[in-house]
């Protein structure tokens, strides 16, 4: 009898224990509840932020969108700067709220102060300026030294209309020699293909194998690059630009 007393003693002790034990951790999960509470922010407080970031017509892209697979968090600075990036031509600020699909010219005002005050910021080599109206993303003057040269290279590559003929006969023709040339295009050609060679376009093959020996001309590897050509092969056929020209 006295151990049954004992076995339900102890029974009795082990239950008080455990009651003990869940009342103490519901007070330490109350308090880290309360704890967790205090250090997240309001949602007021979020809600407030969220609305000053973004004005409230601007739509972000789904990402979710398959017709816009890339998507990413998009701000209305982001657009106007992504907008102004790709246009060669300045944009008035109502245009940029048609094309934003932002509802006030104030915010692209203001959209456009922000951007110029990053680049200025983080030592960018553009701003974004007012130009005859509009505004266009442009790069300081600091940096004319370097642009002329760009823009010397460009001017320097460009082929006029009997540059690009004799550089057509070339390359249907070649290897080809300098009388032949002239041949079909019915005037000297010697300065055009001098020029040609100078601009790493046409090249010296060979030498033909009849009297005087006189020098064959193809195209380079440079030709190919600029003309987006794997091969000579993928040459329009003359055949197809006989019929482009009827």
């Amino acid at each position: 009898m006295s151990d049954d007393k004992e076995v339900k003693d102890d029974q009795l002790e082990e239950e008080l224990n455990e009651d003990a034990l869940g009342e103490e951790l519901d007070d330490i999960n109350t308090e880290l509840a309360e704890e967790l509470a205090d250090a997240l922010p309001d949602e007021d407080v979020v809600g407030e932020a969220e609305a000053k970031e973004q004005p409230d017509d601007f739509e972000k892209p789904d990402p979710d969108d398959d017709d816009n697979p890339d998507a990413i968090d998009a701000t209305l600075e982001s657009a106007i700067e992504a907008i102004l990036f790709a246009s060669d031509e300045p944009l008035g600020a109502q245009r940029l709220v048609n094309i934003a699909e932002v509802g006030s010219v104030k915010q692209i005002r203001e959209s456009v102060d922000s951007l110029n005050e990053q680049y200025e910021a983080n030592g960018r080599a553009f701003r974004i300026e007012q130009i005859a109206g509009g505004y266009q993303m442009m790069t300081l003057d600091v940096y004319n030294h370097w642009l002329k040269k760009l823009v010397k290279v460009r001017t320097e590559n460009k082929l006029s209309p009997a540059a690009l003929e004799t550089l057509a006969i070339i390359a249907y023709k070649q290897p080809i020699i300098r009388a032949d040339i002239e041949s079909i295009r019915g005037v000297a050609a010697g300065e055009m293909i001098r020029n040609l060679m100078y601009k790493g376009l046409a090249k010296i093959t060979g030498r033909a194998e009849v009297i005087g020996r006189p020098m064959l001309y193809g195209t380079t590897k440079k030709f190919l690059d600029v003309f987006g050509l794997n091969t000579l092969k993928d040459l329009p056929k003359t055949d197809d630009l006989k019929r482009q020209g009827q």
